[in-house]
């Protein structure tokens, strides 16, 4: 079971907003790259401008937010003939692109290490990677878990509520990186399998 699962049910509160959107021209494309824009910048400024932990707590809020910039591009793209090629290129690459920087932040945060977090961020792309990797062999593009991106969506806004509110983090907390490192391994090999499995003859 993965969060992505539920999106069919976001995606229906949020119709009436992407109507209106689509109304005043706003179009897919525009929609993608301003989400990815403001990950980008939040993401660097927490990690360069090193604020107080406090100012973790602003990752739950845009993680949420992004999520709905991320179901209405997809849905003006689908419901309102804005579907490009060079849109399916945006969707993949700006998704990776603002992961890297929403998790980066985190390898300042004790007891995080940069190693891991590093390894959550490389195994993150990949899993995508191999999720886009699915039409080329005749495949549906997989979004199988354990922890695809609406998943760490979730853990990592929780674990920038959980900084944002606590003075410091105990010291078992530096198992979550390593955690999430497997996550990921057995997220990509489902969804190398389960490509797989779908071309096989029957």
């Amino acid at each position: 079971m993965s969060i992505y699962e539920l999106k069919p049910r976001f995606q229906a509160l949020l119709r009436p907003l992407v109507r209106r959107l689509h109304a005043m021209g706003i179009t897919a494309n525009q929609v993608t790259l301003a989400a990815c824009a403001v990950s980008v910048a939040l993401g660097l400024w927490l990690f360069f401008a090193a604020p107080s932990l406090a100012a973790f707590g602003l990752i739950p809020a845009w993680m949420f937010v992004r999520m709905a910039f991320n179901a209405i591009d997809g849905m003006l793209a689908r419901e309102h003939g804005q579907q490009s090629k060079l849109g399916a290129f945006l969707n993949e690459l700006t998704d990776v692109v603002s992961d890297a920087a929403l998790y980066l932040p985190f390898a300042l945060v004790q007891p995080f290490s940069p190693f891991w977090v590093g390894t959550v961020i490389v195994l993150a792309g990949l899993s995508e990677f191999a999720g886009a990797l699915g039409p080329t062999v005749g495949a549906s593009r997989r979004y199988d878990g354990p922890l695809g991106k609406s998943d760490r969506a979730f853990v990592f806004g929780a674990l920038g509520l959980w900084i944002g509110v606590t003075p410091s983090l105990p010291d078992w907390a530096a198992y979550v990186m390593p955690i999430l490192v497997v996550a990921l391994c057995v997220t990509i090999v489902n969804r190398v399998r389960r490509g797989l499995a779908e071309t096989a003859p029957t």
